[in-house]
This record gives C-alpha cells, sequence and structure tokens, in this order.
C-alpha cells in the first residue's frame, strides 16, 4: 500500500527515526498517533475528552518529610504513605489498561507479544510498582528490627554435640513469611 507520507523526498529537517522508517517504508510512532488522531476525530466529537493530564499529586510532603528522615522508621512512615496515596492512580491506571485488553473480547485467543496480551501485562506492571516499593520498605525495616539470626557456632572438636550423644536437631526450616499486603 502507497501512503503519500512515504513520498521520496530530502532529509532536511528529519529525525533519525523518520529516515529509518522512510527507508525501509514503514510509519513511525508520531506517523501512527496523526493518523488515529486524524481518523477518530468524528469520534471524539461525539466523546469528548479531556486534553489535560490527569491531576498529580502534590510530592513536596512526601519528599521533604524524605529529606529530613533520619531513620529507617521515618523513611518507611513516609513510604508507605506515600503508597497509600499513589494506589486509587495506579490501580486506575491498571483497571483502565485491562479493559482495553479486554475490548470487545480481543484477549480471549490473542497470541503472546499482541497488543491486549502486551495491555494486560502493563495492567499488571502498574500495580507491581507499589508491590515492589513495599518489598523494599520493609527488607529495610526487617534489616533494621528482625535480622537474620548468627549462625550457630561450630562444635569444640573433641566434645560430644549434645549432652546425650546424638546427633543435634536438624535446623528449622526457613520461614516464607507473611504475604506482602500490596
Amino acid at each position: 500500500m502507497h501512503h503519500p507520507d512515504f513520498e521520496l523526498y530530502d532529509n532536511v529537517g528529519r529525525d533519525a527515526d523518520q529516515i529509518a522508517a522512510a527507508r525501509c517504508r514503514i510509519a513511525t510512532r508520531d506517523d501512527l498517533l496523526r493518523w488515529a488522531k486524524r481518523d477518530a476525530e468524528p469520534f471524539l466529537a461525539n466523546h469528548p475528552l479531556p486534553d489535560e493530564p490527569l491531576p498529580s499529586p502534590d510530592l513536596a510532603p512526601f519528599l521533604d518529610a524524605l529529606a529530613a528522615a533520619e531513620t529507617p522508621a521515618e523513611v518507611s512512615t513516609v513510604t508507605q504513605r506515600f503508597l497509600d496515596a499513589a494506589d486509587p492512580v495506579l490501580r486506575a491506571v491498571s483497571d483502565y489498561l485491562f479493559a482495553a485488553a479486554q475490548w470487545r473480547g480481543q484477549y480471549r485467543d490473542a497470541a503472546k507479544g499482541s497488543p491486549p496480551k502486551l495491555l494486560l501485562e502493563a495492567a499488571r506492571r502498574s500495580l507491581s510498582v507499589s508491590a515492589i516499593a513495599d518489598e523494599a520498605d520493609l527488607t529495610a525495616l526487617r534489616a533494621k528490627y528482625d535480622p537474620a539470626p548468627a549462625p550457630p557456632k561450630a562444635p569444640t572438636p573433641g566434645r560430644p554435640q549434645t549432652p546425650s550423644g546424638r546427633p543435634p536437631n536438624p535446623p528449622p526450616a526457613p520461614c516464607t513469611g507473611p504475604v506482602p499486603g500490596r
């Protein structure tokens, strides 16, 4: 298919993506978005969407508190409050991406790496941001408040390991701990 945007012309004023796309006769990201915007104009006339970005939270109190924090407990408190404040936004992003993946049932038989599968992966990852940050915070708190016990000392040579002469009990199985809340 021939498109007028792919007509041969010089490369003056074009960026590397535009030059490479012209050589390969493929559309750039900007081309694709421009064509979609043009073709969606009648739709947007019936379904107006805001042009401005979603409101962003005021990070100043969090950044100021973080800069003033001196202990792991203080950093954790700031981090947990920030994650609580950001949670509704991250869930909204995830919910939208999940809905886009499910649009008109396209996800059901979609191949790996297809747009619906990629959207679903993006929905999952948008929530994992909070879970990873929570895990990092809890790991720092565990290092401060609940460090791993020191390994047992090796027995003295020539002395029995237990008063009864039996071998020592095996070490306890490692505890996997509670499941993270985020």
